[in-house]
This record gives structure tokens, sequence and C-alpha cells, in this order.
């Protein structure tokens, strides 16, 4: 079986600072609990394992499920949870439209999905709101007024912030420049797309790193979008599975783990089973041989692809 690291306060991979608050490197990603809009208790009971495995941080947004994630994270908290809840906005759910969302960029519009956030979660403030931009992909692009300048956005959510309703900002999807332009209205995390097989934006980890901003991959296993690699598809991470005893999912986290100190993983899943297994990736230990492999993963197979994220207009 793999090794095992020490858990800082015996939370899930240690802790990191997100917006003033100490929470668990392994944290869920809420998208899946769309699936279960007809089953709200199941989605509860997920929330509640998650909890009781040390996760504190969920990661969720009011389009998803058209409120039904937010809905579920409502139910499932309870006074006394000391649990952060980032939330995003920047696209609004899209229904019967050719893609599941569409942009929602001007600054009126995030103004309307915060409100729509603290309504659906019933609080009174956001702890953590996440400017999902269009920069970048896999996902939506704005086009006509949809092209919005970051500053004005920005300007938006410090104005909520300064208003007591956001208590932090981050963004996502955004390339190198429009992480840097967010620096000084102190962003506290970036979202975009990285993992073993999609390491496009190292050095906007390491701006991250350097600034003191927590680095929050979605897709760090890979993505389902066609075309896209999976790290549990590379006969490499298959073979540390099988040598350590573990999932190739649980050797794909455990390197982003250890590859980046900032990282604040999200995993999303609809399964108890696979919540637990994302859980216990955090104390999967990566030898340095193991590590030097996986590592090379990226330079020797995917980094020639110059955009392997497809793009599509809103």
């Amino acid at each position: 079986m793999a090794d095992t690291m020490t858990n800082s306060g015996e939370r899930p991979g240690g802790v990191v600072d997100l917006g003033g608050r100490t929470v668990s490197r392994l944290g869920y990603g809420a998208m899946a609990l769309e699936r279960f809009a007809g089953d709200t208790d199941a989605g509860v009971r997920l929330v509640r394992e998650a909890i009781d495995l040390g996760v504190d941080h969920l990661d969720t947004a009011d389009f998803y499920g058209d409120s039904v994630s937010n809905a579920i994270i409502r139910a499932a908290l309870r006074p006394g949870d000391d649990v952060v809840v980032a939330t995003k906005v920047g696209a609004l759910k899209n229904p019967g439209g050719p893609l599941p969302l569409r942009a929602a960029q001007r600054p009126d519009e995030l103004r309307a999905a915060v409100d729509d956030n603290l309504r659906s979660l019933g609080v009174e403030r956001l702890d953590l709101v996440y400017l999902r931009r269009l920069d970048v992909g896999p996902g939506i692009r704005a086009e006509g007024d949809q092209v919005v300048d970051l500053d004005d956005q920005l300007a938006a959510l410090m104005a909520l912030r300064d208003d007591g309703l956001v208590g932090a900002i981050g963004v996502s999807a955004v390339d190198l420049d429009g992480l840097r332009r967010s620096l000084p209205a102190g962003v506290v995390a970036v979202q975009n797309a990285y993992g073993l097989v999609a390491r496009q934006f190292e050095s906007m980890l390491e701006l991250s790193a350097a600034n003191g901003v927590a680095w929050v991959p979605f897709f760090p296993l890979g993505s389902s979008f066609e075309g896209l690699p999976k790290a549990a598809d590379q006969p490499e991470v298959q073979a540390a599975a099988t040598r350590l005893g573990v999932t190739s999912a649980q050797i794909g986290l455990a390197w982003l783990l250890q590859h980046a100190p900032n990282a604040l993983l999200i995993p999303g899943t609809g399964s108890i089973a696979h919540l637990r297994e994302n859980v216990a990736a955090a104390d999967i230990l990566l030898d340095e041989s193991t590590l030097t492999t996986l590592d090379a993963l990226w330079a020797t197979r995917f980094a020639a692809v110059t955009d392997p994220q497809p793009r599509w207009s809103a």
C-alpha cells in the first residue's frame, strides 16, 4: 500500500489559506450534485459524508443544476459547521440551448448572480466568489456585449466585497495577463483547468504561489470533453496505481498535492465510495522515482499540442 503523509490538523492533505480561512487541501466540487435534483436527501447525505471526512471547502454555483447544488448544500450545512462555500459568477444556465451555459459577463449580471447565490444558499454573505471569465477554454466564449473589460468586472465584485456581500474574490478561466491584472484587486484564488495531463498554465501556478494565491484546478484528472486526455488513461499512472495499491484517480490527485503546495483540490463525484477514495488520496505519498516519471508526461506526450482545450462561442 502507499505511504502516507501526516496532515496538518488531521484535515485531508494539510491546509491552505483561502481568503483568511484555513481549509483542507482536499475539497469537494459540487457540480456533481446536479444529478440529485430528484433525490435531494441523497445529495445531502453525500455532502454530510464529505464534511465528516474532514472536507471543509465546497465549490458550487447557482447555475449548477438551476440552483440544485446550492439548495442541497444549504440543506446539508448545520450550525457550527466551519465550511467555506465558494461560488462563481459569469455564466447562466441555458435551457434548450446548444450548450448548457451561456455567458453572463456584464457587471450588472455579475451583481445579479451574487444575489442569486445569496438567495439559493440562504446566507447574507458569500465566503468566496470566483469571476468565471471566458478568456481560456474549455467552455463557452464571449461575444458581443459579453466581451467585458476585466477591470470593470473586478470593480463590481470589489464593490460587493466592500458592501459585505462577498468575503473574498477569485478568478477562473483567465490567462496569465488576466491573473496579473487581478492581483491588485486582492484575489485569493484562481481556478483554471490543470492537472497531470494539462499543465499549460504552469507559469500561472508559479505566479499564484509567489503571491500567496490558492491554486484551485478544475478538471484535475483531465476532461470528459472529446479529444482531451485523462490522467487515468495513462499507462504510467496505471502502473503507479497498481504498484501502490490505489486507483489511477488517486494517483492523479496525489501528484497535484505534491506538485503544487498551494493547490486546493475540488474533485467532484456523486458517489460516496468515490468521495472516500478522493479524500484518501490526500494520504498518498509518491516517491521521487514515481514523481519523476509522472512529471515527464506533460513534456513528452502532451505539451506539443499548442491548444488542447476546445473553444466554443456562447
